[in-house]
């Protein structure tokens, strides 16, 4: 019993560590992002600035498809044999190989839809360019330190290599069509953070490529398909809003508007996100269902008050971060703060939870019903004309929010599995 209580405590201190260490690493990438928008905004202006907006939105379909839900489904497989090298290496090429192998794949259909899309083919450079940073920054073996809970290794590295190249965006980028330095300097950051981290997994950890079969690499896409159909239905909402109001708006400033928006809910969810990314490995192998509930108690509070004066001061704060065109950025910005409030509790109540709850599908099909109901609101917003910036941003609060009340109701009814970690 004894022995039990100091590995749980002994496992306490590495979550602590790790999620410390990934908060430095997801915090400063988002700092970087968060220091450089006023810049790019009022360089690109509007127009332009929605132009990367839906840019990025694209790149983020590519991503999905990329990544393919192995962050997840690696973190887990690494976590329960983090004591076996051979496998972690069998992990580490399977893993790899797959991310490649879709690469391909997606460079083939972004080509392809940049012939035959016409409002593509004039920004084809800027997708490539964008693809080669989202591909890049995809090979970064970020399972593997979550599994192993060892992200200190990683953080401090890919911290400094990305804050270099983003302070190349600030020296050469001065008009608007400098727009395609941001993902091309990128994509130089991402390689040189990639091959560092392969170093350090050879060097120190002794994890390298290693022979493997075509069954490996299946039985990896087939293990991380679950996750995958999350992650696409997430996109629906999260990713379909922009490219909907890109086609729907005679200029390009209401995506603009959109896209800074959207950039700052964004940013505050993935400063939340490290807090339910440490405690997935952790929760898997020790089911500690008390820290889920000291969590909430503790950082909840403060996100709602935080959104709240959020709320209240929304336009001051975008106008003197974003520039003075940017004013209209608050109505979107109220519209999609109900996000803020619901997404660490609907983070930490998914997959660390119901995983260790031994549902990790309810997880899933909780994302499923918000997306069909957030396409479901699309409609109607569209035939009744009431499609908009605002009612596009208060569609996200909505989903995420029914996303919330799926996983509460899971849990709720199936409750004493929760009280029994």
């Amino acid at each position: 019993m004894a022995k039990h209580k100091f590995s749980l405590k002994s496992s306490k201190k590495a979550l602590l560590l790790n999620t410390v260490m990934l908060y430095i690493l997801t915090f400063s990438n988002q700092l970087l992002s968060l220091a450089i928008v006023p810049y790019e905004s009022r360089i690109l202006g509007p127009s332009a600035y929605g132009m990367l907006g839906v840019a990025t939105t694209i790149m983020v379909y590519f991503q999905l498809v990329i990544d393919f839900g192995f962050l997840l489904s690696g973190t887990q497989d690494v976590s329960l044999h983090r004591e076996d090298k051979p496998y972690l290496c069998k992990i580490f090429s399977a893993i790899t190989c797959g991310k490649l192998m879709l690469t391909a794949f997606s460079a083939v259909v972004l080509i392809a839809l940049c012939a035959l899309i016409p409002s593509w083919q004039k920004n084809t450079t800027l997708y490539v360019l964008f693809f080669l940073s989202t591909a890049s920054g995809s090979l970064l073996p970020d399972f593997l330190y979550r599994g192993l809970e060892k992200m200190s290794a990683i953080t401090i590295r890919t911290v400094c290599i990305k804050a270099f190249f983003t302070a190349g965006i600030l020296l050469f980028m001065k008009k608007p069509e400098d727009v395609w330095m941001v993902p091309a300097i990128t994509a130089v950051g991402n390689l040189v953070a990639v091959g560092v981290s392969y170093v350090d997994l050879h060097k120190r950890l002794g994890v390298w490529f290693s022979p493997i079969r075509w069954k490996d690499i299946w039985l990896n896409l087939k293990r991380s398909s679950v996750f995958f159909y999350s992650r696409v239905s997430t996109t629906v909402y999260s990713a379909l809003n922009t490219l909907i109001l890109d086609s729907i708006s005679a200029t390009g400033a209401p995506t603009g508007y959109y896209t800074a928006s959207n950039n700052l809910i964004n940013a505050g969810k993935n400063a939340l996100s490290p807090i339910s990314d440490s405690m997935y490995p952790y929760m898997v192998k020790h089911r500690d269902f008390k820290l889920v509930k000291k969590v909430l108690l503790i950082f909840e509070p403060i996100i709602i008050a935080f959104c709240l004066c959020v709320f209240i001061w929304a336009e001051p704060l975008c106008v003197l971060y974003f520039g003075k065109e940017y004013a209209p950025v608050a109505q979107v910005l109220r519209a999609m703060l109900p996000v803020g409030i619901v997404i660490l509790p609907s983070y930490i109540l998914g997959f660390p939870t119901l995983s260790a709850m031994g549902m990790p599908e309810q997880a899933n099909y909780s994302v499923i019903f918000g997306s069909v109901l957030h396409v479901v609101n699309l409609m109607i917003l569209y035939f009744s004309g009431h499609m908009n910036m605002i009612t596009l941003g208060a569609a996200v609060s909505v989903a995420e929010t029914l996303i919330l009340l799926y996983r509460i109701v899971v849990i709720w009814r199936h409750r004493d599995m929760f009280r029994k970690g």
